[in-house]
């Protein structure tokens, strides 16, 4: 089969390789699609410290059943699906708890696992969702992005009516906007670039500028209260700071956004009883995959139009445009 393989950072390129045989539990896809997203960018430029190269990366997927392993009686060959990435060892603390997007023994397709920047892959059964009938397969490739937004409105507790001040209007920003939307609530969208604000307009929130002045905005916007909650997806210490000044007293702040390993960030420590503010991680998704399928196929998530496809086989000199330009797309998709 044909893949894209990064073989090391800022190389990538299109090479022939053997299909892997789905082994006991696991199920061989046909890959139709595969999202870039940031992490795949930090393994081509050299900046995941988890990936060894060569690298098969894409861990955003949809495809078609092409095999099933020994001991799995289903989906039936051809069945439209999506992968979720994330496999947990099943053993650990986290995964007896039903924590396995913690798992203490991580695996994630795309990273120490072969990806979807390939013809085919394969992943453990429990790890393949059905697409519901009428999503296609570009469409589908985002359920591991909104699945995303679906863990942090969960790990946020939002609630219908409730205003949701999201910061960051990248891809997951944008993914979050759509969601909060659907659970009812009121996204207002911050960025620090206006195309970023214009676009995350369009997908119905509210916008605001976040300059020096975006806290004077939001106690403007909430009547002097702050924001009952703070979804942080920018991944800047400084923005994960400044959501204890954002969030309003007994609200809720949820950091979606990595930095760097040994980067801190703090926290005034008074509001976290003076405030009494609820400060949650939101790590990829757990169980989320069914209700972001749900999502799409209601006509809830219009992100999903913005993308740019590509040829699977451009993705060498995709990915090295996007390296020099990361803003040239909303949203970039290989396809097969």
């Amino acid at each position: 089969m044909k893949a894209a393989v990064i073989t090391a950072p800022h190389e990538m390129i299109v090479g022939q390789q053997e299909v892997a045989r789905p082994g006991a539990g696991e199920i061989l896809v046909k890959v139709n699609a595969a999202g870039i997203c940031a992490g795949d960018m930090y393994i081509y430029q050299g900046k995941n410290p988890y990936a060894t190269y060569p690298v098969v990366g894409g861990h955003e997927v949809s495809g078609m059943v092409a095999e099933l392993g020994a001991g799995v009686n289903g989906p039936v060959l051809g069945t439209s699906v999506v992968v979720e990435p994330f496999i947990g060892c099943g053993r650990c603390y986290p995964c007896r708890v039903g924590k396995s997007n913690c798992c203490a023994n991580l695996k994630v397709i795309g990273v120490h696992h072969p990806g979807g920047y390939a013809e085919y892959l394969t992943a453990p059964a429990p790890n393949i969702h059905a697409v519901p009938a009428g999503v296609s397969p570009l469409f589908a490739s985002f359920a591991e992005p909104v699945a995303i937004g679906v863990q942090a409105c969960r790990r946020g507790e939002i609630s219908a009516g409730e205003l949701v001040l999201i910061l960051g209007c990248g891809p997951i920003g944008l993914a979050l906007i759509e969601v909060v939307k659907a659970y009812g609530a009121h996204p207002v969208a911050a960025d620090l670039l206006p195309s970023r604000l214009e676009t995350a307009a369009t997908l119905g929130a509210q916008t605001l500028l976040a300059d020096e002045h975006l806290l004077g905005r939001v106690l403007e916007r909430t009547d002097g209260e702050g924001a009952p909650v703070v979804i942080e997806a920018t991944g800047n210490p400084k923005a994960m700071e400044q959501t204890a000044a954002l969030v309003a007293a007994g609200g809720r702040i949820v950091i979606v956004g990595l930095v760097k390993q040994g980067i801190d960030v703090a926290f005034p420590g008074l509001d976290f009883t003076r405030k009494e503010m609820t400060i949650v991680g939101s790590r990829a998704s757990v169980d989320c995959f069914p209700q972001a399928l749900e999502l799409l196929a209601s006509g809830h998530i219009t992100y999903p139009h913005m993308a740019t496809t590509f040829s699977m086989w451009d993705a060498p000199v995709i990915f090295a445009e996007l390296d020099r330009n990361p803003g040239m797309v909303h949203k970039g998709v290989l396809t097969l």
